[in-house]
Order: structure tokens, then sequence, then C-alpha cells
């Protein structure tokens, strides 16, 4: 069974030192950040990252598996749950976006399944990984079914 839990709940570090100082840093002063866990074990994470000022109205959903759990429906069903609750969590929220570089159809794919719409694409819109990407924007409205 897939669960969300605070990134707190598992180290997915390979010493304590390490997975406190991420906590501290990133996790803790993270407004929405929650661990995707198999059997209480964190196997990834996902975010909703508030925007702000004129754009308060929407959130970035931002999410990763570990390999080994890709293809099995877990980060649907994660998205799904999110989906699920974000917007009751914040009624300012109209609006759940995602990112997927164009070459990422298995990230795509799980967006379509959650309920994401395809918006188009974004072109050279960031660096990853020392080169200039095109990515996909997905979008999910309050007001979708």
């Amino acid at each position: 069974m897939v669960k969300l839990l605070t990134f707190a709940d598992g180290n997915p570090y390979t010493s304590k030192e390490e997975g406190m100082s991420f906590i501290k840093d990133k996790v803790a002063t993270h407004p929405w950040f929650r661990a995707i866990c198999i059997n209480n074990r964190p196997i990834g994470a996902i975010t909703v990252t508030p925007k702000s000022g004129h754009d308060k109205c929407r959130g970035e959903l931002g999410y990763a598996l570990a390999s080994n759990y890709w293809g099995k429906g877990i980060a649907t069903q994660a998205v799904k749950m999110v989906a699920k609750t974000i917007f009751d969590e914040w009624p300012h929220l109209e609006r759940l976006e995602a990112l997927v570089d164009v070459e990422n159809v298995g990230s795509q794919r799980v967006l379509e399944k959650a309920g994401f719409k395809k918006e188009g694409v974004l072109r050279k819109y960031l660096i990853q990984k020392g080169s200039t990407r095109d990515m996909v924007m997905f979008s999910l409205l309050s007001t979708d079914p």
C-alpha cells in the first residue's frame, strides 16, 4: 500500500547526519513535502510548491521515485492522492501544474492517468544536466472532475 508521509518518517540517506541535514534544510522549510512510502519505507518524494504574489493561485507539483519502483503505478497513485487533497488543504489554490522533460514519456503518462491536462511544450525552458531542455506543461484545476 502506498502512503504519503512527512519525509521525516524515513531516512533515505546513508548516515543519520546526512538525513537530519536534509530534513532540517529542505523538508522542514518546505510548505508541502511528503515521502512516498511502501511498508513505511520511503521510496520517493512528492512536493507542492506554492507561488506567491499574483501567482498565488497556483502551485507546482514535483515528484521523484526510486527507479526500481518505476512502471508499477506507484507515482500515479501518489499524484492522485495529492490531487485529491491539495485543493482542500490550500483553498486559495486553483491550479496545480507540473513540468516534465519532453523525453520523459513515463512521467507524462503518470500525469495524464492522474487527470492532468497537457497544455503544450515550453521550448528551451530550462537547463538540465548541462543542456537546455524543452519541457511539457501539465495542469489540473480545482474545478476539474
